[in-house]
């Protein structure tokens, strides 16, 4: 048995007193004891603010991303140490893969995600230059900075290492520290992985602390800059939200709360279609994956009427293959619950939904299980329950026994299965199995409203699909109503809700000076050096080049036809355009665009490397031939690339490019990047 260390203050230290016993949920035996006592949370949480804060925003995002990616690295090489440390929560090898590669996993795809959707700055601009004046020198933009604050993290016990991680991936990266209390039931494990997180070395001072035990005092002491975010039962969660110092400084809270998620089997997918074995597949995994103890996992089971004694009878015999036992063996496909406390209430929530429902399958007086003892251990057995007028009753829809239990009910129109899915009053996941798009419609729509996520399931998406209970860092986790109403991950969203969105107002100069990016209204910079002559590292925010002019001609027009294919109707029939809203024949757009790049391109070898890209087109005004254009390109934005060590250093330089005819019209407007090296190092 050990004693579980808090780490805090940027030192391990144990709580004083006996703590708190964990349990290995397998045998019964204490394993460990958690203790807080002693904590001085109100100094965790300005240390946290002094030194933590400070050192994560003087990073820039891909610097934090890079953290990131690293640290992960660092852990997944030692997965097979937390494995074992994971037996003992219940876990089988596979409900373990979910926890532990799925939290590190959530790390990399936001380190992915710090480095291609954010700037290489500590912070974000959110959204386009906004003009609040006729003459375009008032202007205003939205930025995004990191709070200064922390980011208060209270887990559920059923994941303590995705739990964590899906939670710090976005703090982290925001540039805000965190303060992570697990649950203590399964606090043993969280401690072991976090332990090696900060072993790597890698975070900053004062980027996290952990808490095994009681929140104490923590949350009296929170300001308007910190944010709490939690998950766990709906009740607690109403609790801390409601906490006085939470609604006196309007702390952000993100709550996401355990839920009556719901599976649709469609109408189409009757017995011997394909859909109907994904059905049966899904519904039985989730009942047994984690035994039962995903916050998405599948509770309510909605079927069309008729099909019940098929789906029942199909569920049945997977369930009848499902070994139960100790989650170290081969053959064992579900585990434990959490602790014995879990087995009594699943067990009172189980008599509560019985009132309106029938058991089906499953027996509570006896349970096989293999290599363990049910009686010591935190075993449970799979229950089907069948509720044969899930419209008239509310038990099923009201009461969550969280653990291998599920509740099958039909429906006999699809209305009525979106008001059956409806009646779980907000849930996180929903999904529905169907082979018909416009049933996949009416039931996205319907159901939309009361679901955080939705996944529709047929024979094209199965072999890829992740299925119905994995949220995805790409993609929000949460839901409305009795899940929370609060959304975490969701990739970019996750990071935003550790940011403060300023609406800063000004003149084009202040704006380009305030976001390191030049804007229109802005002053140009002429340095009669050509902008393609000069390294990354020379290049200015709002550097510019005017072009000189090409006359547009008739030849151009029929050349670059022949050239491209392009014979459109506008470009090459005077009478059809003449009919049209031209009035007369017109130039390609496309060649526009090219001539305009033949304008500004500097020919010569130089620091520029390839055009990386273009965004962002708008054709404004037609150009007849006859017209002449010229073209203004202004470095709009730099960005330095991470490339490998065989590759020379470099970064994406974005330019502003507009093109103008000879009255000064905008006719084309567009943002060209292009890749350019950095100045060797002594060059």
């Amino acid at each position: 048995m050990t004693t579980l260390q808090n780490f805090a203050l940027g030192t391990w230290r144990a709580g004083t007193g006996t703590g708190t016993p964990l349990y290995d949920a397998v045998t019964g035996d204490v394993v460990a004891t958690a203790s807080s006592a002693g904590l001085d949370f109100k100094g965790m949480l300005e240390y946290a603010r002094t030194v933590g804060g400070p050192r994560l925003r003087a990073m820039t995002f891909h610097e934090r991303a890079r953290m990131l990616k690293a640290v992960a690295t660092a852990l997944q090489a030692r997965k097979d140490a937390f494995y074992e440390v994971s037996y003992r929560t219940g876990a089988t090898r596979a409900d373990s893969w979910i926890d532990i590669d799925g939290g590190f996993g959530t790390f990399f795809v936001y380190a992915s995600k710090g480095r291609r959707e954010f700037p290489n700055e500590p912070f974000y601009v959110d959204g386009p230059t906004e003009a609040l004046s006729k003459g375009g020198t008032f202007v205003g933009r939205h930025v995004m900075v990191p709070l200064e604050g922390v980011g208060v993290h209270i887990n559920a016990f059923n994941f303590p290492v995705w739990g964590m991680m899906e939670k710090l991936a976005p703090c982290l990266l925001a540039g805000v520290p965190a303060i992570v209390k697990p649950a203590t039931a399964t606090s043993f494990l969280t401690e072991a992985v976090f332990r090696e997180m900060i072993a790597t070395g890698l975070l900053p001072e004062g980027a996290v602390q952990l808490v095994c035990g009681s929140a104490g005092d923590l949350l009296d002491h929170l300001t308007c800059q910190d944010v709490v975010a939690f998950t766990g039962s709906a009740d607690t969660g109403r609790k801390l939200k409601a906490h006085p110092a939470v609604v006196a400084n309007a702390v952000r809270f993100n709550m996401e709360a355990d839920s009556l998620n719901c599976s649709i089997l469609g109408p189409d997918a009757l017995p011997g279609t394909p859909e109907f074995d994904l059905f049966i597949k899904e519904v039985a995994k989730e009942m047994t994956a984690k035994a039962g103890q995903k916050c998405t996992a599948i509770r309510r089971t909605i079927v069309p009427e008729g099909t019940q004694e098929a789906v029942l009878a199909a569920l049945k015999a997977r369930l009848e293959k499902t070994v139960i036992g100790d989650p170290r063996r081969d053959d064992v496909r579900m585990g434990p619950l959490a602790s014995r406390t879990q087995v009594r209430d699943v067990g009172a929530a189980v008599a509560r939904i019985r009132q309106a429902a029938e058991f089906v399958y499953g027996d509570l007086a006896t349970l096989d299980v293999v290599g363990a003892d049910a009686e010591k251990g935190a075993f449970f057995p799979p229950l089907l329950l069948h509720c044969a007028e899930p419209l008239r009753t509310t038990e099923a829809h009201d009461v969550e026994a969280f653990g291998p239990v599920n509740t099958v009910m039909p429906y006999r129109s699809l209305d009525d299965a979106v008001l059956i899915a409806r009646r779980g009053q907000g849930s996180l996941c929903g999904s529905l199995f169907t082979a018909d798009p416009a049933v996949a419609k009416r039931v996205v729509f319907g159901i939309g409203p009361y679901h955080g996520r939705l996944l529709v399931l047929d024979r094209s998406s199965a072999k890829e699909s992740t299925g119905h209970g994995s949220p995805m860092p790409h993609l929000v986790h949460g839901g409305p109503g009795r899940a929370g109403g609060g959304e975490e991950m969701g990739g970019k969203r996750g990071v935003l809700h550790y940011l403060q969105r300023v609406a800063v107002q000004g003149s084009p100069d202040v704006i380009a000076a305030v976001t390191n990016e030049w804007t229109t209204g802005a002053r140009r910079l002429e340095t009669g050096v050509h902008p393609f002559r000069r390294w990354f590292d020379e290049i200015q925010i709002g550097e510019a080049l005017v072009t000189h002019r090409r006359t547009v001609t008739e030849a151009d027009v029929v050349n670059f036809a022949c050239l491209s294919g392009d014979f459109f109707y506008a470009h090459m029939d005077d009478i059809a355009a003449r009919a049209s809203l031209f009035e007369r024949r017109v130039a390609h757009g496309y060649f526009v665009l090219s001539a305009a790049a033949g304008l500004f391109v500097d020919p010569a070898p130089g620091p520029v490397m390839l055009n990386y890209g273009l965004e962002g087109l708008r054709f404004t005004k037609p150009v007849y031939p006859g017209d002449t254009i010229q073209a203004t390109v202004t470095c709009k934005q730099k960005v330095a690339k991470e490339v490998p060590a065989d590759q020379p250093p470099q970064g994406v330089v974005h330019w502003d490019v507009e093109v103008r005819n000879q009255d000064g019209d905008l006719c084309a407007t567009y943002t060209i990047l292009t890749l350019v090296r950095r100045r060797p190092t002594g060059g």
